[in-house]
């Protein structure tokens, strides 16, 4: 579990206090269920899907680049020098 330390506007916080207690609930599980339904909410928005495939696509393209360049920097390495008597 990760720790998050946000800033609020006074009234902001004083109006997620009231209405956590008013719905029962600590401010830390009001923030954490207002964070998850945000976040399903954004999840489910198709411009994000596309920016999610597009950012993968990103990534394996780096991916691919970097084995290659490992592979190149392998291949062109001259084998180490073995020592005379050594097996």
């Amino acid at each position: 579990m990760k720790t998050l330390a946000i800033r609020l506007e006074e009234a902001t916080h004083a109006r997620l206090t009231i209405l956590s207690k008013l719905s029962g609930q600590s401010v830390t599980d009001t923030i954490r269920t207002a964070i998850d339904e945000y976040l399903s909410t954004l999840a489910a928005q198709p411009d994000i899907a596309a920016k999610a495939q597009a950012l993968t696509d990103e990534i394996e393209r780096e991916a691919a680049e970097q084995r290659s360049a490992i592979q190149a920097l392998l291949s062109a390495s001259p084998a180490p020098a073995r020592r005379a008597g050594k097996a």
